[in-house]
């Protein structure tokens, strides 16, 4: 038998050395070897079962799937092609063989190698992203921690200012406290009341001086700040349309008052100091000088257009009510407006008196032309109604001492309708339609 090079897996050799060992101890004859060839040839003819036969396509399929040649082919039953006839093809075979079918074991445990690590990189993955989440989480806490030092550091702050402030607030009363005594040196009623003392008329006359030039300035600055605001209103109506067309009613407002309340915030600290002081007699001029410098302020152009624009679109009746009613809103806003300015002297209506009268005026002198040339007996008694009813009865009563400086001029409209009614009576004769109408003239001029 020739010499065969001994395999160097572990078990093909343990099984190498005992087959060794077994031939020599036994060696078969010629003849028996003879006849374990010819038992081979037998088994190896012998067919497979039906559930075991393949086809050659399967055959062939499995041969370059596993790679090794036909007449080594050995798995799960199949038939062996080729003989063994000494231990060199049955090494060479049971190496292959195991070859093989460590091929097939590792591709199995390589397949769920390939899966763990496809598992491991995506716990990776995720630990990754928890490592990122709490790097966040650890960002925000700092974050979070900062702005909890800076909000006490601005809560001690604000406590210390408020701390401060008390202690600047006692410090002023208890300097005010002290200037008391000056004020009294300086007070012109305390050199008045004491002209016992040494040289009190020259400090009395000093002191008239500063007082009559701080006034002046005073007045100076009321006018000028007066005039501004007129000036910019004069500009507005200007730009919003020609002196042939009537101002919109939604700019007399944003116009007129607007501008002069923005006036007033810088005149009512010096104002409010005057009217607190009117009743001293050089306080209580300059408060009269104010309340006329007020009311020279001219822009009785827009209710001047807005009457003509009604007496240009409507009859009689129709213009006194229409005319009464926009000089009570304009009453309305004049008073809030001189109430802004001089708080303490707008309960007294003749104060506006000279604002108010050239505004109803340009009312009368509109409707009495018209009451002159009116003969309608029926449209007198309604003008009648709309004037004493509605107006005075209704709507004066009902809007208060903002429009009571209308009141003049109202009696002076009924008094002169009055008037036409006694004229245009003796004409009237009863007749059947107009005997109402005759009774409530009677009623009427009683």
């Amino acid at each position: 038998m020739a010499t065969t090079t001994l395999p160097k897996s572990g078990a093909v050799s343990k099984g190498y050395n005992f087959a060794s060992t077994w031939e020599q101890n036994a060696p078969l004859t010629d003849q028996q070897k003879a006849a374990i060839l010819a038992l081979s040839h037998a088994v190896a003819e012998r067919p497979f079962p039906p559930n075991l036969v393949i086809s050659e396509g399967d055959l062939g399929e499995e041969r370059r799937v596993i790679g090794f040649d036909r007449r080594f082919y050995f798995r799960k039953g199949r038939e062996i092609d080729a003989v063994l006839v000494n231990t060199h093809q049955f090494y060479k075979w049971f190496t292959e063989l195991e070859s093989a079918m460590k091929s097939e074991t590792e591709e199995k445990y390589r397949f769920y190698v390939n899966t763990l690590m496809e598992r491991i990189q995506i716990c990776d993955g995720i630990l990754q992203q928890v490592d990122d989440t709490l790097n966040l989480f650890s960002e925000l806490q700092s974050l979070h921690q900062s702005v909890a030092t800076k909000t006490k550091t601005l809560h001690d702050a604000c406590d210390r200012l408020l701390m401060e402030k008390q202690r600047l607030i006692e410090f002023a009363d208890a300097l005010r406290s002290k200037l008391n005594y000056f004020d009294e040196l300086e007070n012109v009623r305390y050199v008045e009341s004491n002209p016992q003392y040494a040289e009190s008329a020259v400090y009395l006359v000093k002191f008239r001086q500063l007082q009559s030039r701080a006034l002046g300035m005073i007045r100076s600055h009321v006018v000028s700040v007066l005039k501004g605001a007129s000036s910019q209103v004069q500009a507005a109506i200007r730009s919003s349309g020609s002196s042939k067309t009537a101002v919109p009613e939604g700019v007399e407002a944003s116009v007129i008052y607007v501008r002069f309340k923005a006036a007033a915030s810088e005149l009512k600290p010096v104002l409010g100091e005057i009217e607190s002081r009117s009743s001293r007699k050089e306080y209580a001029q300059i408060l009269s000088e104010c309340h006329k410098l007020y009311c020279e302020q001219d822009y009785t152009c827009i209710v001047q257009q807005r009457i003509s624009e009604f007496a240009k679109k409507e009859a009689l009746p129709s213009l006194t009510r229409s005319g009464c009613a926009y000089l009570m809103e304009v009453c309305q806003f004049e008073h809030q407006l001189f109430d802004y300015f001089f708080p303490s002297s707008s309960s007294d209506v003749t104060n506006m008196a000279p604002l108010i009268d050239p505004l109803c005026t340009y009312l009368y002198d509109t409707l009495r032309p018209k009451l002159i040339h009116e003969a309608n007996l029926d449209s007198l008694c309604e003008l009648v109604d709309i004037v004493k009813v509605e107006v005075l009865g209704e709507q004066l009563s009902r809007r208060g001492e903002s429009v009571a400086g209308l009141h003049p001029t109202l009696q002076r409209i009924l008094a002169d309708i009055h008037e036409r009614l006694t004229f245009c009576a003796p004409d009237a004769h009863p007749r059947r339609g107009n005997i109402c109408t005759c009774t409530f003239v009677i009623v009427i001029l009683r």
